[in-house]
């Protein structure tokens, strides 16, 4: 078996979920940084991090680290990296991105060329050849740099994980798949309760908590590009890894999944993405604005992703709707909410302040989570 260090980037602020999902899947991790964990493994995690990790970006083989103040270090440090253990003769290659805090190297673009050459000038000495056709398997390389310290990863993934293969059709601003898997898992719910999402849109939440509910690993049915590189991880590990996820299938479960929007064609479009992920019979979607939000369940949990007033048409109409947020939580007797947002007068219009909040980047935008907390269900027998 080969040993890897494996890199799991993921939105910033939301890394002690991940380390908690690798942990779960029963890996060590080793580091805890800005937007990414770090964890020993092996071909069968490479596979099953890809496969069964709900809120990491990618998965990354570690090439190796070392400082870099300027272009030469980086290029030297590039060099001495063993690439041609990853990189066959016809293998495509490329720096796919370069981040950069806090270092004296900052443009991306002359990170990514001064780091294809260093490659390039590695691979001709060790394969004797001066020109690549790189017309085999793809091979991006990502790296960050923090405080003059160069990371290098291989990226297993490809298209990033969050695209689950399920959401062919969105709204204006869709939640990523993998950031609501992880607002989820910040909370208690589970599927023994209640869960409703009053602004649903394509679904995601509603989605990725049934995806939870039945047992199914977001990356089962859709392909990484590391499954062409027999060379570093043999076919029967992506295969048993599919079979250890199907094993895990139970669409016998009956949650209690909703997701309302105003728009019925926002409707339409949430039904067809949770039929496309196979979940659409845990799921009640329905045409309903959020003045209409009410339950006689107890102990249920709202989660949602409301309009944050970025339109600037939208502006005015936001202190209207936070308020009335605020008024259908509080007739919810016993329930939680939790609410990601950019707009910064949420808790003074909802009426009441997050016991908790977290900030969280969404793509660039500042964001945070807050968070309002209901009472626990009692021990004895479960609550619907």
């Amino acid at each position: 078996m080969r040993k890897f260090e494996l890199i799991a980037p993921c939105h910033f602020g939301l890394e002690a979920v991940l380390k908690r999902e690798i942990t779960d899947l029963g890996y060590d991790v080793t580091e805890v940084a800005d937007g990414r964990v770090t964890f020993p493994g092996d071909e069968e995690a490479l596979c099953r991090a890809n496969i069964f990790l709900r809120t990491a970006e990618r998965i990354l083989i570690k090439v190796g680290s070392f400082p870099a103040g300027t272009f030469e270090e980086l290029f030297q440090g590039t060099k001495a990296l063993p690439w041609e253990e990853y990189i066959p003769p016809d293998g495509k290659f490329w720096v796919a991105k370069a981040a950069s805090v806090k270092s004296r190297l900052f443009s991306p673009s002359d990170i990514q060329s001064v780091m294809k050459k260093a490659m390039v000038e590695r691979l001709k000495e060790k394969y004797g050849i001066s020109w690549f056709a790189e017309d085999g398997a793809g091979f991006p390389v990502r790296v960050f740099l923090m405080k003059d310290q160069v990371t290098v990863g291989l990226d297993t993934t490809g298209e990033s994980l969050h695209k689950r293969g399920y959401r062919k059709l969105t709204a204006k601003a869709p939640i990523a798949e993998n950031l609501a898997a992880a607002l989820i898992l910040l909370t208690p719910w589970n599927r023994e309760r209640i869960l409703v999402d009053p602004f649903c849109g394509s679904g995601t939440f509603p989605i990725e908590a049934a995806l939870m509910a039945a047992g199914i690993a977001p990356g089962m049915e859709r392909s990484f590009l590391a499954q062409d590189w027999n060379h570093i991880v043999g076919k029967k590990f992506w295969y048993d890894t599919v079979d250890e996820a199907r094993e895990q299938v139970n669409l016998s479960v009956d949650p209690d999944i909703q997701g309302y929007d105003i728009d019925d064609s926002m409707v339409d479009i949430a039904r067809q993405n949770a039929k496309l992920a196979g979940v659409d019979k845990l799921i009640h979607f329905q045409r309903r604005g959020i003045e209409q939000m009410s339950s006689a369940k107890k102990y249920g949990f709202l989660i949602m992703n409301p309009p944050y007033g970025e339109r600037l048409q939208e502006k005015k109409e936001m202190p209207a709707l936070y308020r009335m947020i605020g008024e259908r939580y509080r007739s919810l007797d016993s329930w939680s909410m939790y609410l990601i947002t950019a707009y910064e007068n949420a808790e003074q219009d909802i009426g009441r302040k997050a016991d908790r909040n977290r900030k969280i980047y969404n793509g660039m935008m500042k964001t945070y989570y807050y968070q309002f907390l209901g009472p626990k269900p009692p021990r004895s027998g479960k609550e619907r």
